[in-house]
Order: C-alpha cells, then sequence, then structure tokens
C-alpha cells in the first residue's frame, strides 16, 4: 500500500440534507469536506474519476422504504457506482493504480470495503475501454438494457418493441439493441429534439414527445397494428397505453416507472391492467443485480459491437463533483440524453 503519509487527509462529498419534496432543489444537498481515514485491513481508498447519476437513486431519498431498497440516510453521501484509481490498499487482489469499479460513489475519495456484499472490481482500462465505459456501455446500466429486452422481455422474431425513456441512458441502449436485432421500434421521449435524435441518430422506426398529447393517442399513433413488446422505463400514463397495445402474448419488462419518483402523494394505481388477463400478457420486474450472471456475456458482446462500431452510447457529462446535486436535478427533469456521469477530477485532469 502507499503510506499513510502520502493519503490526503480530507475529502470532499456531496450530502443528502434533506428529503426531497416533489423534484429535488439544490439546497437539499450540502459539498462537505470530510475527513479520509486510512484503510483498514480488506479495504482500498480510491480517487473517484466518474460517477454514475441514475434515476434509481431518486427512490432511495423517500423516507419510507419502497422495497427496492434501504432508504439513503440524511447527512450521509449517498451511494452509487463510481469509478477511479486506487491510491491505497490493504486487500489482497488491488494495487495502487488499478482502476476499481464501486458502488460508494457521490465522494472524491471512497475508502471501500472488499468484503461488502457488493465488493469493487478491478477493471480493465486502456484507450480501447475509457474507465466512464464501466458506469455506461459496460455497466449496470447497459446490462439492464441488455436482459430486459433479450432476457426479461424475451424478443422473439417479428416483434414491435415500445420503449418508454428512449434518449436515457437505458432506453437509448435498448433502442439499438432492438434495431440490431432487425425489429420495429417505437421510442417516447419527452422533447421533439430529443424524438429527432432517437430517430435519427439511434435508429427508431417511430419517436414522438409525450408531452405532445395522451400517450394512449401517441403510441397506436405510431404503431396502428399494435405491439408485443414494452421495456418500461416510466409507468403510469405510458404503462396503461402499452397495455391497450399489446398484442395477445405480449410481455412487458418492468425496469422503472420514473413518472412517479417525485410524487407528493399517492399514485393512482393503472387503471386497465386487466387486459393483462385478457390478452395472456406477462408483465416481469426485474433488477440488474439480479442478472449479474450474465455480466460477462453482456460484456463480451458489447465489446463486440462497440469494436464494431455497430452501438453508440450517448453521455451527459457533468464537469465537477460540486455541480453533481445540479446534474441530478436536470436528469430527473430529462435534461440528459443518454447516461448522466459526473467527472469528478477537475478540468485538465486525466480522467478517460
Amino acid at each position: 500500500m502507499s503510506p499513510a503519509d502520502a493519503l490526503p487527509r480530507r475529502t470532499r462529498e456531496v450530502r443528502l440534507v434533506a428529503r426531497p419534496r416533489g423534484l429535488p432543489r439544490p439546497d437539499d444537498f450540502a459539498l462537505v469536506e470530510a475527513p479520509l481515514p486510512a484503510p483498514r485491513d480488506g479495504e482500498i481508498v480510491v480517487h473517484n474519476e466518474w460517477i454514475s447519476l441514475d434515476p434509481s437513486q431518486r427512490i432511495r431519498m423517500h423516507e419510507a422504504s419502497t422495497g427496492y431498497m434501504p432508504p439513503f440516510p440524511l447527512d450521509r453521501a449517498p451511494t452509487g457506482w463510481a469509478i477511479g484509481r486506487v491510491i491505497a490498499s490493504r486487500a489482497a487482489g488491488f494495487e495502487v493504480g488499478d482502476a476499481a469499479l464501486h458502488a460508494m460513489g457521490w465522494t472524491e475519495h471512497a475508502v471501500v470495503d472488499t468484503t461488502m456484499e457488493r465488493p469493487p472490481a478491478r477493471v480493465e482500462v486502456d484507450a480501447e475501454t475509457p474507465a466512464r465505459w464501466y458506469l455506461g456501455p459496460l455497466g449496470w446500466s447497459a446490462l439492464t438494457s441488455y436482459v430486459g429486452l433479450f432476457d426479461v422481455a424475451g424478443l422473439r422474431d417479428g416483434d414491435v418493441v415500445f420503449v418508454s425513456g428512449a434518449a436515457g441512458g437505458v432506453g437509448s441502449l435498448v433502442v439499438q439493441l432492438a434495431k440490431a436485432a432487425g425489429h420495429r421500434v417505437i421510442g417516447s421521449v419527452g422533447s421533439a429534439a430529443k424524438a429527432a435524435y432517437v430517430r435519427e441518430e439511434l435508429g427508431a422506426d417511430e419517436a414522438f414527445c409525450y408531452r405532445d398529447g395522451p400517450v394512449g393517442e401517441l403510441l397506436p399513433a405510431a404503431a396502428p397494428d399494435g405491439i408485443d413488446v414494452y421495456f418500461d422505463n416510466v409507468g403510469g400514463d405510458h404503462l396503461e397505453a402499452a397495455l391497450e397495445a399489446l398484442r395477445p402474448h405480449g410481455r412487458v419488462a418492468l425496469c422503472g416507472a420514473i413518472s412517479s419518483y417525485n410524487a407528493t402523494g399517492a399514485v393512482p394505481g393503472i387503471a386497465n391492467l386487466f387486459n393483462a388477463t385478457g390478452k395472456g400478457l406477462t408483465l416481469r420486474g426485474f433488477l440488474a443485480r439480479m442478472y449479474e450472471h450474465r455480466m460477462d456475456d453482456f460484456r463480451r458482446d458489447m465489446r463486440a459491437r462497440l469494436a464494431a462500431g455497430t452501438i453508440s452510447y450517448p453521455e451527459t457529462v457533468v464537469a465537477g463533483l460540486e455541480r453533481l446535486p445540479a446534474g441530478f436535478i436536470e436528469m430527473l427533469s430529462g435534461g440528459n440524453v443518454g447516461k448522466m456521469i459526473v467527472r469528478v477530477r477537475p478540468e485538465g485532469e486525466r480522467a478517460a
């Protein structure tokens, strides 16, 4: 390990200091300076370079448990995926200088226990594989897209696929994977510019802005013959519209429900759920961690697609840890295209 006196004595972190009501506000968070302890046996210290921002983190900011994961405690840095370089190690398998992917984000430096339930992973970073890709096309968000489409929805020949949140970090990859497999794809997004992007850059056959009218009218106009697969990132009116448009024996991959994450009261239920019975539909919820066993196959496939240039992975980059809260709020407001990530290191420092 590196000598203790070579380690920074203090670090910076973004803490959750208030439970958001509706869309988070900047004063729900605070950038603070905190002591950085030396690692103990089994621990490493990582200087983070990139931090992932994900809509699911908003769920854990509620006071009550949702059954997803425990709520984030107040006055602590929320956890989340991050990647950086090991600057001290007292753990087997990690050396100073290694690139480490871990779930202790929202900090400049992280002391990570390698014996924890979700331990850090040493990953290979080179000119062809930048570190930030492990938060994007080789990371858990992209695994969500991959297994949601192929394993959960069980994509079949001839399927018509509808994707909500089609310009986001998960949805943008679902669109491309479905098109690469030869399917007709319809996307829903939050602006006309994003609709054009999903059609022209990602290759969707149709894309509409859900702000232009009722989704229950926009979807059948885009898919007059119905759909077979719905990849649900939004929930609410999108799920209701999909239940109407799905053909017999259609499948729904229930990935997220971002339309309700900022709700301040009870969220109305789905009024037409009996369609699932009448049409013999399959609605299946999932989390990427349920498919961790697929990670090696997924990364092998994605590396080949990235090398061949058949997949692009859009990113929206937030520069600086101090701008993390603003980036998180922007993402929840639909201000990102593709994956939202934070570059932790100051401008000019290396961060591949």
